[in-house]
This record gives structure tokens, sequence and C-alpha cells, in this order.
């Protein structure tokens, strides 16, 4: 073969390959990219995030209520008690707010100064890990007159399933660290991360001389949905007696933040707020 056609060969095959290349260049131009999916939470590396831990679906429910398998099982029990006898009612006509997950460096100060410019006592139930990293937060929300409630070491949705030994350790464990900060601080509560009951978190609780909490009013702001859909959720559930679940820590919480700033004054034209008392005897 001629050195002439050898080079002809050659200059069509680099002219096809600059062709081709073009062509799936501008191909792949004109594919639109793919959106970017937020989670709704605003990603640490530095802080836990509980919001990625959706309620446990398979504790077995309380034998005295027989939901219907579409129906919640976090919702109140129509005796007015919660999963396993927990406390959902204030017993009276206020309502209480509740706190959990925390406490957190960047929303529990916010949530505490809130409070205070309205008045307003609540009830915080507080991560251990949390608390023995950040004890000046505990000792300000008792400072304020504020309720502690635990809600375990590490905020362990399946505590519930594990021995009874393990769980009385889980909650003494906590305990200890919310008195580390706060030594004579009564903690007069447990609540159990995700509403996931059993009656040996429930004995362990009581054993330690703490109330089963519960809630009666769950905006589910752990998902972070938008102030405006926070406050709407709290503004019509609330009736007088309700506890209210809500979230200082545990992920992003500027939403819960901000419709704490509208549900405040609204609330209080309509119920008197109180951290939930301490002597439960």
């Amino acid at each position: 073969m001629r050195a002439t056609t050898i080079r002809a060969a050659g200059m069509v095959i680099l002219v096809l390959a600059a062709l081709l290349t073009s062509t799936y260049a501008l191909g792949r131009s004109l594919v639109p990219e793919q959106p970017h999916r937020s989670t709704g939470v605003a990603a640490s590396v530095t802080r836990p995030h509980y919001a990625e831990q959706p309620p446990a679906t398979d504790f077995p429910a309380p034998a005295t209520v027989s939901p219907s398998p579409s129906e919640d099982r976090r919702q109140p029990a129509d005796d007015g008690e919660g999963p396993y006898g927990s406390r959902i009612s204030t017993g009276s006509s206020r309502v209480a707010l509740t706190f959990d997950d925390g406490p957190d460096p960047q929303y529990t100060p916010q949530v505490l100064a809130l409070l205070k410019e309205y008045g307003v006592k609540a009830t915080f139930c507080v991560v251990g890990q949390n608390a023995q990293e950040h004890p000046d937060l505990i000792e300000a929300i008792v400072a304020d007159g504020h309720t502690l409630c635990n809600h375990s070491w590490n905020h362990d949705i399946a505590l519930g399933k594990r021995s009874p030994d393990a769980i009385r350790a889980d909650l003494l464990r906590t305990s200890d660290a919310i008195r580390a900060a706060v030594p004579d601080a009564p903690i007069a509560y447990f609540r159990q991360p995700g509403g996931a009951w059993t009656p040996p978190v429930v004995s362990a609780c009581e054993e330690l001389g703490m109330t089963p909490l519960h809630w009666a009013v769950d905006p589910s702001d752990w998902q972070a949905p938008g102030a405006a859909k926070i406050t709407t959720t709290v503004m019509s559930q609330t009736r007088p007696g309700s506890i209210v679940l809500m979230h200082d820590a545990g992920g992003d919480r500027s939403g819960t933040v901000e419709a704490l700033q509208r549900l405040l004054p609204a609330l209080l034209d309509r119920f008197q707020l109180e951290a939930l008392p301490t002597d439960t005897t």
C-alpha cells in the first residue's frame, strides 16, 4: 500500500473520531441535569441527626389499645392515656410545650430566649450524650425554671427491646449526665425515643421514679416541614391539657424556632402554658 493511501486513511479515521466526539458532547449538553434533592436536614459532621432515625414500626401494640392497621400507633388512646399508660395530658386545662433531643448549642439557646421573652416555662427531654457535652445548657434550662426529662443516652429507638438491665443502665447513665450539670434538679419524666414504648422500658422508668411521658400533638417538626406547617398543625390540634411535641436538636431546627415565634403569642391568647410539674406523686 502506498504511503499516500495510508496517510489518507489515517486522516479519514481522525476526522470520523472528531465528529463522533463532537456529537457525544452535543448530546450530553442537551440532557438536563438532574436536580439535587434536599433531605430537609442540614448536614453536619459534629452533631447527631436523630431525625434520620424514624420511629420503629415493629413494636407490639399496647394491650389496652387496638388501633386499626392504618392508625398511627403513637396517637393517644381513647381513654386519655398514651401507649402503655404513658402520659399525654397535663391533667388540667393548661398546655405543656416539650422539646426533645437537646441540648444543642445552636438551637437550644434560641428556644430558651423565646420562652423567656414570653414568660413561658416548658419541659426539655434531653439526650444523655448532649447533656454530657453541654452541661452549661442544662444549667441554663434549669436556671430558667424549666422541667427536665430523661430522653435516653443516645436516642436509641430500639431501647425498649433491650434487656431490663440494659434499659436501666441507659436511663441511669443519662440521669447521671444530667445531674453532673445540675446535681439537685429533679428528673421526673422519661420519654422513649420515637414513642416506641414497650412494657420493659415503662417498668424501668417507673422503677427509677420517672413518669413515662408521651404527647398529644406532634407537628413532625423533626422532618423540617417548614415553620408554616409546624404552626398550623400545633394551632389546629392543641386542646386544653395537650402535651405538644417539638425538637430543639437532632437536625436543622430553624423551622421550629421560626414557628415558635408565631406559636407563643398565639397559644398564649388561647391557653395557659406550663412546664410539667416535677412533683408527680
